[in-house]
Order: structure tokens, then C-alpha cells, then sequence
């Protein structure tokens, strides 16, 4: 069984202040169900240090917001992987959608960019999705494929290996809009069907979490489906009550789905 993991990106917020408080309270909010759920934090790259530290030995992952595509040199205001590994962190996002869309990253930086995390020995989060035109034009799987394919191409299968994808849907992040749980379920099985083309077991063995406005109160619709191995939680992650509402969410799932396969053994 894939073990659920919900991971929070803070975006550029935050303050040395405001991120202690709300670390403090999200800690022992989340100290319940953190043996079921795997939780880790994404701050902006100042305050890798500070997370870090108040993250200690609590069990859950620092995580950063993207990594450069060079190893090193004459890159100003990059940051690059092996430092990130060295500051401590587990996970790092890759081809964030804002990333794509603001800053231009093509399907080619993002392939880079996930190949110098893996060389890093750290976990890239790679995301990927449709904006609503793309959608509406039935291209959702087309864009999503297109997108996967430039870092199977760029690193092969074995290089997804271990690795999470997140599934947010452009038109859903930041606008108070969230993909229906059926739209999310039909996508991530897809998704899994499209690696599982590519390589016998892919599909089942990695994590598709979902990234798009995912809210306490509709986490439980959008993580009932067996599909959805947790979340990518943005604005809701800078809450303390809310993220862990979120949480709590999740491990309700999974304790549903342990009984259920009790029930049936």
C-alpha cells in the first residue's frame, strides 16, 4: 500500500515570526496521525534553516520550492540541488505550475531540474497539469503526458523511481476553483495508466498526490478515491487548523481503507 503523503508548499509567505508560531501550533495538531501520513514542509528558501531546525526530529520532511537546472557556477539567484541536499531537505517540487507559467520553464528545464534533484539523492515532486482551455479542448491527458514524457526521456523510467507526482490543474490553484473528486480520480488513474504503458508497475507503485485548492472542507471528497495518495497543499498549509484538518482527512481515509481490507481478509 502506498503510504499517503501531504506536503505544504508556503509559496513566498512567511516571516522568521510568523513561521515559528505557526510551526509550534501545526506540530502538535499533527502529531496524531503522523505514523499514517507522511507530512512535509516546503518554505521559501530563507527560512530553510529555521524549518529545519523547529522541524528536528519530529518525523516530518523539509522540503524546498524548486532547484536549479545547473550543478553549480555562474547562475545568480539559483539555487542548486546539492545545496538543498545539504541543508537537509528530502523533497524538492519540480515544474511547479506558477513556475511554468510565470517564469517559463519549459517541459526541458523542468526534465534538468528533476535530473539534478535525483542526482542529489533527494525525492522530486514533479507537477504536472492542464489550464481550463487546455481541458475544455479535451487535451488534459495530452499536456499531462507531454510533460511526463520530457523527464522520462530526459532520465528514463528507472529515474521516476520513487519519486511523486503532483496532478494540479492550473485553472483550480489560486482561484477558489477545484476539479470535482470524479474529474481528479479519472485523472490520476489515467496518469497511472499512461506510466504503466511505459513500464509494467509503474503506475501502481508511485504517488499521485493532488494539488488545486484543496480545503479542509472538501479534503475528505477529494482523497476518497484509492487514486489520490495525498495532496499538495498550498494556501491552506500557512493555517495551522486548516492544514491539519486536512490531514486528519486523509488518515481517515486510510483508516477506512485498513478496515475495509481487515474486513475482507
Amino acid at each position: 500500500m502506498r503510504k499517503p503523503i501531504l506536503v505544504a508548499n508556503w509559496k513566498m509567505n512567511g516571516s522568521l515570526h510568523s513561521n515559528q508560531a505557526l510551526l509550534v501550533r501545526m506540530l502538535a495538531k499533527l502529531r496524531p496521525f503522523r505514523k499514517t501520513v507522511e507530512v512535509a514542509i516546503c518554505p521559501p528558501f530563507p527560512y530553510l534553516f529555521q524549518v529545519r531546525d523547529l522541524l528536528g526530529y519530529t518525523g516530518i520532511s523539509l522540503g524546498a520550492q524548486n532547484a536549479s537546472r545547473a550543478p553549480s557556477g555562474a547562475h545568480t539567484g539559483e539555487v542548486s540541488a546539492t545545496m538543498l541536499q545539504e541543508m537537509g531537505c528530502r523533497y524538492v517540487l519540480v515544474g511547479h505550475s506558477e513556475r511554468r507559467a510565470l517564469y517559463h520553464e519549459s517541459d526541458n528545464d523542468v526534465a534538468a531540474r528533476f535530473r539534478q534533484v535525483r542526482s542529489a539523492n533527494m525525492t522530486p515532486i514533479l507537477c504536472v497539469g492542464e489550464t481550463l482551455e487546455e481541458r475544455e479542448q479535451g487535451q488534459t491527458m495530452a499536456v499531462i503526458e507531454r510533460q511526463l514524457r520530457a523527464v522520462i526521456d530526459d532520465i528514463g523510467m528507472a529515474g521516476l523511481t520513487g519519486c511523486i507526482i503532483a496532478y494540479e490543474p492550473v485553472w483550480a490553484i489560486g482561484t477558489g476553483r477545484t476539479a470535482t473528486p470524479e474529474q481528479v480520480a479519472e485523472t490520476h488513474w489515467a496518469i497511472r495508466q499512461f506510466l504503466e504503458n511505459c513500464e509494467a508497475g509503474a503506475g501502481e507503485s508511485l504517488r499521485i498526490v493532488y494539488g488545486g485548492s484543496v480545503k479542509a472542507g472538501n479534503a475528505a471528497d477529494l482523497f476518497r478515491s484509492p487514486e489520490v495518495d495525498g495532496g499538495l497543499i498550498g494556501e491552506a498549509s500557512l493555517q495551522a487548523d486548516e492544514f491539519s484538518d486536512i490531514g486528519a482527512a486523509l488518515a481517515n481515509r486510510v483508516a477506512e481503507t485498513e478496515s475495509a481490507c481487515d474486513t475482507l481478509g
